[in-house]
């Protein structure tokens, strides 16, 4: 799952001097937000109307998935622009922020200079893409560049509201951080023109491009597309339409729409009343105990991880009710935060996590396998977990159990109904009645009706909110999943996972399984703090899950270790980007966590090796339940 740093400066920051720029960009954005939340609703109205039809007709809507298709794409770019203007994109900025003033400044505009440059490219090879397809059709007759158009209004969007957050840069910065990148540029074309047998190899540029950008703070989508232009630009004899062909191509997929659903079931949980009337009920459940509230944070995030699919989105529903009240009983915030974090590991595995979801898209297995699989690792991390709270807290005083207005008969019944959610998603992949993303659809509309009609906290305004959010949200995840694709092609072409597999199976000589499955972990560790988790997946997951097979190791529990080991990194400091989110949810500094972090992440790493050297712990599900023979 995506995390995020420390935003970057919206365009709201814009100098008083420039308000006709800050009223176009404040008009600009009300469009887009409000384009991609209807493009959202309308693909959630598409979606459970197909489901409908065929379950009375016993017919399907063969236009629906096409139009499906379309809005995502929709969502994802016009989401993603909406993302930028907020700062929302996800990047690691410890280089920059650990410079003097004056090489920071310098570092942000050379990076926005870049994130420009993305944005326009985009928008330019989309219309050089639409162009080639400008007369062709899709097999059910719609033109095919309504899968295009949204990536040049996306990228133009994208420019507009980067281009004003260039505005309230110094012109003299900008202007140094223009000449450095112009410099960096022609020293590499003068080296591949005088010494072209020495030349760096495009691989070598885009991996040094992508490195850059990333170390330099640039958010990991940008950084992502940018090492893929590189590439382009470095090979020569690729069209440039290919980086738009790629970048829709990678969430083109009637799967993908889980993703959009899913986070909005979350987030209408939380705005809805949901998740504070779940949490409060574990916590007078657990009562008042040692290391209650920890045990608390833990349960929570089960719940809250089964139902929304989003880690940005369960770190927030759950932080930002234990962690105040971990504050108001005299505990250690850091403390508080880095269990939070752990939990957030524990519960990759749990269904409906989007990593799953993208995992079984980008290596072609089976969503709902990867859904039984992961529920026994979970089940074992968060044990772990709470045994390791349990005894940790043994010398701590008990907190006393903060109770609101709600009476327990309130909680009961409100808790039920929160949990039918649960019910709807598992009970329909057991059912086979509907796919991942059909019954995202479902989940989404039972969760707003229980905030509009049980609840009474959901009205018309709310909603429209609810939805402008979801899809902003929705659209960062996919944006970078769009952009992952770019690299994946990259590396393709380059036959880079031939190479790769080459390499893993050369290392594990000797050792076989055993051996490869430990390479594979601190892999996937260390690329889950440097790119993130659905980038790690995208990349890696197609270029290794062949390979295990080789070693004769089942598919999906290969698939449930990658996710773990990509969780650790994105949640193990200094770089992990998941924990930036927990800090920021907590109000801590990141210095403050890394001590009381390690002792759960040592707890998850050997778990994380008992359940990749047990197999029956990821297969007796799927096994049982008909998804493996």
């Amino acid at each position: 799952m995506l995390a995020e740093t420390r935003p970057a400066e919206p365009y709201a920051a814009l100098p008083a001097r420039r308000p006709f720029l800050r009223t176009v960009t404040d008009s600009l954005l009300r469009t887009v937000q409000v384009l991609a939340a209807l493009a959202l609703a309308a693909d959630l109205l598409v979606v459970a109307a197909a489901v409908l039809w065929r379950f009375l007709f016993g017919d399907s809507l063969e236009w629906a998935d096409e139009v499906a298709r379309m809005l995502l794409i929709l969502v994802a770019f016009l989401g993603g622009a909406a993302a930028v203007a907020h700062g929302q994109h996800v990047g690691i900025r410890i280089v920059r922020d650990s410079v003097p003033e004056g090489g920071r400044r310098l570092m942000e505009a050379g990076g926005l200079l870049v994130e420009l440059g993305v944005a326009l490219a985009l928008a330019a090879c989309a219309v050089s893409y639409a162009g080639t397809a400008a007369t062709q059709v899709t097999p059910f007759g719609l033109p095919q560049n309504l899968f295009i158009y949204p990536l040049v209004m996306g990228g133009a969007c994208m420019a507009v509201f980067i281009g004003a957050r260039l505005a309230a840069c110094r012109l003299a910065d900008i202007a140094l951080a223009a000449l450095a990148l112009a410099a960096l540029a022609g020293a590499v074309w003068l080296w591949s023109a005088a010494l072209p047998g020495l030349a760096p190899s495009p691989l070598a540029l885009l991996l040094l491009g992508f490195a850059l950008a990333l170390g330099s703070g640039i958010p990991i989508a940008f950084a992502l597309s940018a090492g893929a232009l590189v590439f382009l630009a470095a090979d020569g004899n690729i069209d440039p339409a290919v980086f738009a062909q790629q970048a829709s191509s990678g969430i083109d997929n009637f799967v993908l729409l889980a993703i959009p659903f899913f986070v909005l079931t979350g987030l209408a949980m939380e705005v809805n009343g949901m998740s504070v009337r779940l949490i409060e009920l574990l916590r007078r459940a657990v009562g008042e105990r040692r290391g209650g509230l920890g045990i608390v944070t833990i349960l929570a995030m089960v719940l809250f991880s089964g139902i929304s699919g989003s880690k940005l989105a369960d770190v927030t529903a759950v932080g930002t009710v234990t962690i105040p009240a971990m504050r108001r009983s005299g505990q250690d915030p850091c403390e508080g935060v880095a269990l939070l974090a752990a939990s957030a590991v524990m519960a990759e595995t749990i269904p409906p996590c989007i990593n799953l979801i993208i995992l079984g898209y980008v290596a072609n297995l089976s969503i709902g396998g990867l859904f039984a699989a992961g529920i026994l690792p979970a089940a074992l991390m968060a044990a772990a977990l709470i045994l390791g709270v349990v005894v940790l807290s043994a010398r701590t005083r008990p907190v006393p159990v903060e109770r609101s207005a709600h009476s327990l008969r309130h909680l009961l019944w409100s808790s039920a109904v929160s949990l039918g959610v649960i019910v709807i998603i598992f009970g329909g992949y057991r059912s086979g009645f509907a796919t991942a993303t059909e019954i995202g659809a479902f989940a989404v509309v039972y969760a707003l009706a229980v905030g509009a009609l049980c609840f009474r906290e959901l009205d018309w305004r709310t909603a429209g909110a609810l939805f402008v959010r979801s899809a902003t949200l929705a659209g960062m995840i996919l944006f970078v999943v769009a952009a992952s694709q770019t690299i994946a092609f990259s590396l393709t072409i380059d036959q880079v996972p031939h190479a790769l597999a080459e390499a893993m199976i050369a290392v594990s000589h000797g050792g076989g399984a055993w051996i490869f499955l430990i390479v594979s972990i601190l892999l996937l560790i260390v690329m889950g703090a440097a790119l993130e988790g659905a980038p790690a997946l995208i990349i890696f997951g197609p270029l290794l899950l062949p390979v295990a097979q080789t070693f004769g190791i089942a598919p999906l529990h290969y698939g449930i270790v990658l996710i773990i080991a990509m969780g650790l990194g994105l949640f193990a400091p200094p770089l992990g980007l998941g924990l930036y989110t927990s800090c920021a949810v907590g109000g801590v500094s990141l210095e403050g966590t890394v001590r009381p972090i390690a002792k759960y992440l040592l707890l998850l790493f050997g778990c994380l090796v008992l359940i990749a050297f047990v197999p029956e712990i990821t297969m007796a599900l799927p096994r049982s339940l008909g998804f493996v023979k």
